[in-house]
């Protein structure tokens, strides 16, 4: 499939959702979801599997059995290829490499890695350069430091983390529906592939069992 970029219609659906989060509304608007959003973001996917993995879809859907918050639909769709995200919505888009939370036996990973002179320093030199190409830095953090870390622990920030990613977002212009939308995730998917692929060696997937 070649991408062409989103559909017209995709920034408008989402609006509409957001105003009315029903099944009537996404019943009636569905045509409009599978040919503005979803189709565009399957072609998006399938011409970057090459360089970055097979990707895939999220669903729509929302788990609302412990939410206060009943909506039954995400306000947004979102599609990946692990490590990498790319979203699209009513805010336009976002593209983004990394993991934005991590498993307790991840995090555990991460903190000795970070932990290490050699390794920390070199995390260090690679999110200054993802800034540097005009990514954000960002990902679940606490608000204090972990227990038992140095106060003055010289990448004490980092320690804080829970997760971490770089991403970059666009809002809603002319390019979310041109070709040019797939130059903008692959420019930040391949920026963040440093942090990629120092996660994979120093952190990797979690072993714990899915709740």
């Amino acid at each position: 499939m070649t991408f062409a970029g989103f559909g017209d219609g995709a920034v408008e659906f989402y609006d509409g959702l957001l105003a009315d989060n029903s099944k009537a509304y996404w019943t009636d608007q569905r045509e409009l979801y599978e040919e503005h959003v979803k189709g565009p973001m399957q072609a998006l996917l399938a011409e970057l599997e090459v360089e970055f993995g097979a990707g895939k879809i999220f669903r729509p859907y929302r788990d609302v059995r412990f939410s206060k918050d009943k909506t039954p639909y995400k306000t947004h769709c979102g599609g990946y290829a692990h490590p990498y995200y790319v979203q699209v919505g009513p805010e336009g888009l976002l593209a983004a490499a990394g993991y934005y939370g991590m498993a307790p036996d991840q995090l555990a990973r991460f903190r000795t890695a970070v932990d290490d002179a050699r390794r920390g320093t070199a995390l260090e030199k690679i999110l200054a350069a993802a800034e540097e190409a005009g990514l954000t830095v960002g990902g679940e953090q606490l608000k204090t430091r972990p227990k038992g870390t140095d106060p003055d622990h010289p990448r004490l920030d980092l320690l804080r983390r829970k997760g971490l990613m770089v991403s970059r977002r666009w809002a809603p212009d002319d390019a979310l529906h041109e070709r040019t939308c797939l130059t903008r995730v692959r420019t930040v998917w391949r920026a963040g592939t440093p942090l990629a692929e120092w996660l994979a060696d120093h952190v990797g997937p979690s072993e714990q069992p899915r709740r």
